[in-house]
Formats: structure tokens, C-alpha cells, sequence
């Protein structure tokens, strides 16, 4: 099954949830968590500044990546797959074309926060070409003080990483995705 990434409609809004929704199941089930933050509305996703990019096949919708503009400054907000099409190279794909996307706006790196130790996180980023960096600007840290209060350090090491937009995403192949983010 081959996927294509278009820019979000409208119309995807129902799918996108329904896909973070049931990614965010595997870190619950992950953590053991009993409280999870809910997902962010899809039309939430619309309005705030940025871009959003599905992935499809066959007019599914399997897959998207959401990348926020804050201050100038292009940052990986949410990936997200749905687990059936998980190990197929998408989450690989989404972060490509949030990076080529990004780079096209006049973005020259890209940051993203995720967690240090889940597999399809923190190694599966750095794959893609993200380093582990610090929050270097004022939008960067308050992005950890949302995450204090939705309470996402109670299950892990949070950290920031920093990908080059000049030298473009990893070479690695789509196909040798190790993991969806």
C-alpha cells in the first residue's frame, strides 16, 4: 500500500482525531497511565499558526503531522499514525514532509519535545536527523511549562531536539522506519 502526504482539509478533521486518539492509546498502554491529556480538537489544529499534512492511500487517512509557526520558528507539534499502518514507513514520511514543508516556508531547523526513552520517540527522531538540543527561546520554554501541567513528566524524560532544515531530513529510506512517532 503505497501513501502520499497532501496538505489537511477540513473534512479530515473527524479522521485526525480518531488518529491521535488511537495513537495516544499505545503511550497510555505504555505508561499505565490511568490519565492521559485528551487530544487537541482537530479544528484547534486549523486555526493555530502552522501547517497540517495527512497521509493517505486510496483516499484513507492514516497518518498526520502538525508543525506550529511560533515566533518566526517552525516546531514538529504532533505525529501521529494509526496503529494498524504502524511499521510501514509513515511516521518517516509525515516527518519528511513537515521538514520539506518547513524548509520551503523559509524554516532553516526544526524542533520538536518528545519523550527520551519511548522507542518510537526521542531514537526514532534521531534517525530522521533531530538532536538533542536546549529551548533556546521564550515560545520554546513555555512549551515545557504546557507539558508541566498536563502532567506528561510524571511518565518519562521530556526533551527537545533540533533537526537542520539546510541539509534536509535523514537519507534514511521510508522503508526502514523502525518505529511511528
Amino acid at each position: 500500500m503505497s501513501f502520499r502526504t497532501r496538505p489537511a482539509r477540513a473534512a479530515d478533521a473527524s479522521h485526525i482525531e480518531e488518529i491521535e486518539s488511537a495513537a495516544d492509546r499505545l503511550l497510555v498502554d505504555r505508561f499505565r497511565s490511568s490519565h492521559w491529556p485528551a487530544p487537541d480538537a482537530a479544528s484547534e489544529r486549523f486555526v493555530t499558526p502552522g501547517f497540517l499534512l495527512v497521509a493517505e492511500s486510496s483516499g484513507t487517512i492514516a497518518g498526520f503531522v502538525h508543525v506550529l509557526e511560533l515566533d518566526g520558528h517552525a516546531h514538529l507539534e504532533q505525529v501521529s499514525v494509526l496503529p494498524r499502518f504502524a511499521r510501514r514507513g509513515m511516521g518517516r514520511m509525515l516527518v519528511q514532509a513537515a521538514m520539506s514543508s518547513a524548509a520551503e516556508r523559509g524554516h532553516t531547523e526544526m524542533t520538536l519535545r518528545t519523550y527520551a526513552d519511548v522507542p518510537w520517540n526521542a531514537p526514532f527522531y534521531a534517525s530522521c536527523g533531530f538532536t538533542e538540543t536546549a529551548p533556546e527561546t521564550e515560545a520554546l520554554r513555555r512549551l515545557i511549562e504546557v507539558e508541566e501541567r498536563l502532567g506528561l513528566f510524571e511518565h518519562g524524560r521530556r526533551i527537545q531536539m533540533t533537526a537542520s532544515l539546510a541539509s534536509g531530513p535523514s537519507s534514511a529510506s521510508p522503508a526502514a522506519d523502525g518505529g511511528v512517532a
